[in-house]
């Protein structure tokens, strides 16, 4: 792109205040490679960065605006925008608080109905914490369900994606979709169906040719061990999984599957795939936050919208002590970037 002017819009918003949002978001705007991917817009309370700030002992200089079209006096400056209260003024560091689960709440919805009315092109999101949101009666399950709500759709998954690089071999990087996502172990068999797993099939070939792999090669993980060793260690394969991998094959997505999912994620890394539909959250996650837990994002699939955010949490016990790595946040910031535009 050949001038600031054409760089995406994009929301960063602080989470949970009390974790280490905050803090990554400081180091991220004071990154010079932030402002070569996008024009950014902090979402959250200007007081909390600005403590973050010199916390890092950061020269980044902010500016309140009160509209997402108010320009910055100074071009260097980095635009804030709080659509929240002082309440969280008040909120202490490394503990759950109601406080801090609706202001982060109040931040992504704010950004989501911006980007929806396409006044930002995209959002990266800093950790929100699950209980404080519960704890200001806010009952979702996390940030994709929130979005999914905004966003009036039912079809959506959340996929972590990590970049090429020494460890993943394909050359567009390693997808991987859930088909459940924050949800007990207990009730996994009975949420998978055929149509869910299709679904996740096809959203994330999709994103795969969205990021340039011109015809994705799909994997689908099985959900026992073995595959199920025929029906040894259960039927769900055979009865749920392997008709969703029929029906997309024949619809002309390269797909296989189910396979075992211990070797399945071996072969995806070394680069025999470039993305695999996983059954639920760990089968996916464990595996690509051992590899990458730095650089992985997740990307909220199924959206109008885009966003992106680190694969970490909100890391109560570094909170405050100058510890927060922005690594994973600047990586969800440049994908965000890229799909803004793509």
């Amino acid at each position: 792109m050949s001038s600031e002017s054409t760089l995406p819009r994009i929301a960063l918003t602080l989470g949970d205040i009390a974790g280490i949002g905050p803090e990554v978001v400081a180091r991220a705007i004071s990154d010079p490679r932030l402002l070569k991917w996008c024009r950014p817009i902090v979402f959250g309370h200007p007081e909390i960065l600005r403590q973050a700030l010199r916390q890092t002992h950061s020269p980044a200089q902010i500016q309140v605006v009160s509209a997402f079209t108010e320009p910055v006096s100074d071009a260097q400056a980095i635009p804030v925008f709080n659509p929240s209260n002082d309440a969280v003024l008040d909120v202490p560091l490394s503990q759950l608080d109601a406080r801090a689960g609706k202001a982060a709440y109040e931040y992504l919805v704010a950004a989501a109905r911006a980007a929806l009315r396409r006044e930002i092109e995209a959002i990266t999101t800093a950790p929100l914490n699950k209980a404080a949101l519960h704890l200001a009666g806010l009952q979702y399950p996390g940030h994709t369900e929130i979005l999914a709500e905004e966003c009036g759709v039912t079809d959506f998954g959340m996929m972590l994606y990590l970049p090429p690089g020494d460890r993943i071999k394909s050359p567009q990087g390693l997808g991987v979709v859930h088909v459940t996502l924050h949800t007990s172990i207990r009730s996994v068999p009975d949420l998978i169906s055929t149509a869910a797993v299709r679904e996740k099939i096809g959203l994330i070939d999709g994103y795969m040719r969205r990021i340039g792999c011109v015809k994705p090669r799909l994997a689908v993980c099985a959900l026992n061990p073995h595959a199920g060793e025929d029906g040894i260690f259960g039927d769900e394969e055979s009865r749920l999984i392997a008709p969703a991998v029929r029906q997309a094959s024949t619809a002309g997505i390269n797909v296989q599957g189910p396979l075992p999912a211990d070797t399945l994620m071996k072969r995806a890394v070394a680069g025999e795939f470039d993305a695999v539909v996983a059954m639920y959250h760990d089968q996916g996650h464990i595996a690509l936050k051992l590899i990458g837990f730095d650089t992985a994002v997740n990307v909220t699939l199924g959206l109008p919208i885009v966003r992106t955010s680190p694969s970490h949490g909100t890391a109560f016990d570094i909170a405050g002590q100058n510890q927060a790595d922005a690594t994973g946040f600047l990586e969800a910031v440049r994908i965000a970037s890229l799909l803004a535009i793509t």
